[in-house]
């Protein structure tokens, strides 16, 4: 205790064994800042060892719980990986679902029409026989609604491939001033017979936009086609195109920095109300069940027009009025650079087409592979009368053995048909040396993204989606068979 004291008066600090009356004591001291003197604490030692004892414990809890907790945690980062896991894996799988079912669909769909279409083509080229006009003008109805149930097909199919994702721009330069008036071309005849005065603001010096040329004029052909639809008798639309370089969407934010042109298709209809502009672009949805008995229509064109302008980077806006009529305008990307040489927007159909050869030993023998009677007797009776012999068979094996015991000049092939089907039949003819250049058509009702990549892969020259034109056939067979 005599050396406890003397460190306590030398203001020093410490902890010591000691004992006191006979009893083992702790003694613990150190100097206090504010004081001239020191204060010490003396504990037994049975009560430390107590409060260790006990302190042991609380460690062995505290390690316990601590444990508990790390094991619990993990389960849980376990368990949310797996549910990650399994999210992903059903996200994956009903994606690929998606695409098949669009896949089949679009082949269930487009076949039987591909027959109808054909089919009447051919009535009205008197294929099958002459006509008297009153048959040609029920023709002209049952071409009409197939036409328009061919649209309704190809725009349910748009609206899925963009929500999966699928659907893929061919962006090239485009001419505006050919590209607006050949999507005009088509609704002229709706518009005069409404009386409907079309005017055009085109300035000849406009660049050229850098879009896919298909889908840009699908957008007009809507937006025009609604004009139309909706303007009553000696109305007006007007079609005009101007430069904009800093467009600003309807939210008021900006552009980046490029330089894009603005078409603006004005009408002088019935208008819209502002409550309905926000659902105007909403896939399946019009805006008025009175105009939805008035107005033939889905409620997926202007959802086709909203998506596709923005996946080319564009934006789409519309100001309107009720009673007084609607503008909307779409801006895109352009090419800012020396004038380019003007693209057509499309390939003209010859009013005509004439294959028949004089001589019947020497026309091209056609091989077509396709398992749908209908389409069978549509494209052998079309190729027939324009002069070509055919053979046929009615799955991919048949196509083969044909093709290396007959060698035709062509084969038509039908990429979905039972057994081997006619990618593999394709890729099995171009590997015989016997058949090796024949050329191939791949037909088929498949539409979805990458579908004419796999056919030109797997060796077919060119690709034809059904519905096809009759017409449109010939003149691709005309340019395969070209020496």
């Amino acid at each position: 205790m005599a050396l406890i004291a003397q460190q306590m008066v030398n203001r020093q600090q410490g902890i010591r064994r000691t004992q006191m009356h006979g009893t083992v004591v702790y003694v613990a001291y150190l100097p206090l800042q504010s004081a001239n003197w020191s204060m010490g604490l003396v504990i037994p030692q049975g009560e430390i060892e107590n409060q260790l004892r006990l302190l042991d414990l609380m460690a062995l809890v505290i390690v316990g719980l601590t444990s508990v907790m790390i094991l619990i945690l993990w389960q849980i980062q376990t368990f949310k990986q797996r549910a990650l896991t399994k999210a992903k894996v059903a996200a994956e799988t009903a994606s690929r679902t998606k695409s098949e079912f669009l896949a089949n669909m679009s082949h269930e769909l487009r076949t039987p029409l591909n027959a109808i279409l054909g089919m009447t083509e051919g009535l009205q080229e008197s294929i099958f026989g002459q006509i008297n006009p009153q048959q040609s003008e029920a023709l002209q109805t049952i071409n009409h609604s197939a036409s328009h149930l061919r649209e309704l097909i190809n725009d349910l199919l748009d609206v899925a491939k963009i929500e999966s994702d699928r659907m893929e721009l061919d962006c090239q330069p485009t001419a505006v001033k050919l590209l607006c008036q050949s999507s005009l071309a088509f609704i002229q005849q709706q518009a005069l017979k409404k009386s409907i005065q079309i005017t055009t603001e085109l300035p000849s010096n406009l660049p050229d936009l850098w879009v896919d040329e298909r889908r840009i004029r699908q957008v007009l052909l809507n937006l025009l086609d609604n004009a139309v639809k909706f303007t009553p008798d000696s109305g007006q639309i007007t079609l005009k195109v101007s430069p904009i370089k800093f467009p600003v969407d309807q939210e008021g934010r900006n552009f980046a920095p490029a330089h894009y042109l603005r078409i603006s298709i004005t009408d002088t209809g019935i208008g819209i109300a502002p409550n309905a502009i926000k659902k105007l672009f909403q896939p399946f949805v019009q805006i008025d069940s009175a105009l939805n008995r008035q107005y033939a229509g889905s409620g997926l064109g202007l959802a086709l027009v909203k998506r596709i302008v923005e996946l080319h980077g564009g934006r789409v806006g519309v100001k309107s009025q009720v009673g007084r009529g609607s503008s909307f305008t779409v801006d895109l990307p352009c090419v800012v650079t020396a004038a380019a040489s003007p693209i057509s927007p499309h390939r003209p159909e010859p009013s005509s087409v004439d294959t028949r050869f004089s001589i019947q030993g020497s026309a091209p023998l056609i091989l077509l592979a396709e398992d749908n009677e209908a389409n069978i007797r549509t494209v052998s009776s079309f190729l027939k009368a324009k002069g070509y012999r055919t053979l046929l068979a009615k799955n991919g094996i048949e196509a083969i053995t044909l093709a290396q015991s007959e060698t035709p000049d062509l084969i038509l092939i039908d990429i979905q048909m039972p057994g081997i089907n006619g990618l593999e039949a394709i890729h099995q003819i171009r590997h015989d040396t016997t058949v090796a250049d024949v050329p191939i058509i791949a037909l088929t009702a498949l539409s979805m993204a990458g579908d004419r990549e796999r056919c030109l892969a797997a060796g077919a020259n060119e690709y034809l989606s059904k519905p096809v034109k009759l017409k449109q056939l010939v003149i691709t067979i005309q340019q395969c068979l070209a020496p």
